[in-house]
C-alpha cells in the first residue's frame, strides 16, 4: 500500500537530519502529545529501525493547567505505544522569577529537564518538533516586535544537541499523519488562548496574510528566516570572537575598544556581556542593547541602564558591565 504523502513527508525530514548519526546512537524526542511532537516520534521510532538508533521519549508536564498530570500520563503510555525504548516524565514549578514572564519560565524549565534526560540517558541528539509553521509564526512576531536580523533569521535548525527536524514540514502535514496513523492528539488550550501573541499570529495574522497576499507565505517567511540565518550566524561568530578578545577577568568590556568596533559588531558584543551576566535571553530586547550602546556611544554621565533579570549595565573607569541591581 502507498504511503501516504504527510507520512512519507515528516519521516523523510526526520531521515535527511539524523543521517548523520551512528548506529546505537540514542535519540530523545521531546514530546508534548500535540500533533507535532507524536508525529516526529512516531516517525523516529519508523527510522530508527533501519538507523539502529534507540528512541527515548520525554516528556514535561509544567503544571499550568488543571489536569496536567493525567495528561502527562496519558504521553508517556502513547510514547511506549508507538515504539519508544524508553519513556520519561517530569513534572516542574514554573514561576516568573528573574525577571521573566511564565511563557519563558516554562521554556526555560522544559530545556533544564531535556538537558537532564539526554544527560541521563548519553543522548546524541534531543528532537524538537517545531514546524514550518511555527517557523513563520517566529519570524512575524521578531518583526513585530523589532527584535533586529537574528530573531527574524528564527528558530535555529540545530544548536548544542538539539535538533528541529521538521522545520521545512508544514503542519498540516504533521497533524494528518497523525490522523492517518490513528495516532490521538491532544490540543493544549493554550494554543486557543488569544492572550498569547503567537496564537493571535497564528489564528488571525497568517490567515488573513495568505488571503490577501496569497497562498504560500507560511514557506516564504521560513524561507527568508534560512538566507538571513547564515548571515546572523556569521555576525555572531565574529561577535563571539571580538567579546573573547576585550572582556576582562570581571566580565566587563573596555570602552576605548568598542569605540572602534561596527555599530553592526559592538552591539552583538554588548548583548553578549549581558547574556553572560546572566540576563534571560527571551527577554533581552533591541531596546536593552541600544541603551547598552548608548554607555559607549552617546556617554553623558548617565548612572545605569537597566535590563532585564534584576540587572543593570553601568560605565566605569573606562569599562562598560552589567552588574545585579538588587
Amino acid at each position: 500500500m502507498r504511503l501516504h504523502p504527510s507520512v512519507a513527508a515528516v519521516r523523510v525530514a526526520v531521515r535527511r537530519d539524523l543521517e548523520d548519526l551512528a548506529e546505537g546512537d540514542t535519540v530523545v524526542v521531546a514530546c508534548s502529545g500535540g500533533p507535532d511532537s507524536l508525529a516526529l516520534l512516531a516517525a523516529t521510532v519508523h527510522e530508527a529501525r533501519a538507523g539502529g538508533w534507540r528512541v527515548v521519549g520525554a516528556t514535561v508536564d509544567h503544571g499550568l493547567q488543571e489536569g496536567s498530570a493525567e495528561q502527562a500520563a496519558r504521553v508517556v503510555e502513547q510514547m511506549a505505544a508507538l515504539g519508544a525504548a524508553e519513556t520519561l516524565t517530569a513534572r516542574v514549578q514554573v514561576g516568573s522569577d528573574a525577571g521573566i514572564g511564565p511563557e519563558a519560565a516554562a521554556r526555560r524549565a522544559r530545556y533544564a529537564v531535556l538537558e537532564q534526560v539526554a544527560d541521563h540517558v548519553g543522548a546524541a541528539a534531543v528532537l524538537l518538533g517545531h514546524t514550518r509553521d511555527d517557523q513563520a509564526e517566529t519570524v512575524l512576531l521578531g518583526l513585530a516586535r523589532g527584535s533586529g536580523g537574528r530573531s527574524l533569521a528564527g528558530m535555529r535548525r540545530r544548536f548544542d544537541r538539539y535538533r528541529r527536524p521538521l522545520l521545512d514540514v508544514p503542519r498540516d502535514d504533521t497533524v494528518t499523519a497523525c490522523q492517518v496513523e490513528g495516532i490521538e492528539t491532544w490540543d493544549d488550550p493554550h494554543n486557543l488562548d488569544p492572550g498569547f501573541a503567537r496564537v493571535r499570529v497564528r489564528r488571525t495574522v497568517l490567515p488573513v496574510l495568505e488571503e490577501q497576499l496569497g497562498p504560500g507565505i507560511a514557506a516564504t517567511l521560513a524561507r527568508t528566516a534560512d538566507q538571513l540565518r547564515a548571515d546572523a550566524d556569521l555576525l555572531d561568530d565574529i561577535a563571539e570572537a571580538t567579546y573573547a578578545d576585550l572582556v576582562t577577568a570581571e566580565g566587563a568590556l573596555p570602552v576605548e575598544a568598542l569605540e572602534g568596533v561596527p555599530d553592526a559588531l559592538r552591539r552583538r558584543v554588548l548583548r553578549l556581556v549581558a547574556l553572560a551576566a546572566g540576563a534571560p535571553a527571551a527577554e533581552l530586547f533591541h531596546e536593552h542593547v541600544l541603551a547598552l550602546d548608548s554607555l559607549v556611544t552617546r556617554w553623558r554621565g548617565q548612572k545605569w541602564v537597566d535590563l532585564p533579570g534584576h540587572l543593570r549595565g553601568v560605565r566605569v573607569g573606562g569599562l562598560v558591565q552589567v552588574v545585579s541591581s538588587r
